[in-house]
């Protein structure tokens, strides 16, 4: 892997970060959710994978990708259910929890 890009994940990575919290605390939700899904990490993550191994790697993470959406769909509905009732760790840690259990099924239904 190029060292190079390893700075361009960072630098997109924080700037992302910065920009959903920042917008996140001003209570423009809508903004801040935007940012935080504008395909920016995943425009630079097909970019390396389809330099690094080509057009059937890159297919191949892009589908698992979409294979993903409905466990973290679930995980999006945990935390809007459980975050006011619970708090945010204890949401996340379930989110989380059914996120991984959802997604590890997927991939045994798929393989």
């Amino acid at each position: 892997m190029d060292i190079r890009l390893l700075a361009v994940y960072f630098i997109l990575g924080g700037t992302i970060v910065a920009l959903v919290t920042y917008f996140g605390s001003q209570g423009k939700g809508l903004l801040a959710a935007f940012v935080a899904f504008f395909p920016s990490i995943t425009i630079v993550t097909l970019l390396s994978v389809y330099l690094s191994s080509g057009v059937n790697a890159t297919v191949s993470y892009f589908k698992g990708m979409l294979l993903l959406i409905p466990a973290w769909l679930l995980y999006a509905v945990a935390i809007v259910l459980f975050l006011p009732r619970w708090g945010l760790v204890p949401s996340l840690l379930v989110g989380i929890g059914i996120y991984v259990a959802a997604a590890l099924i997927t991939m045994r239904l798929v393989h």
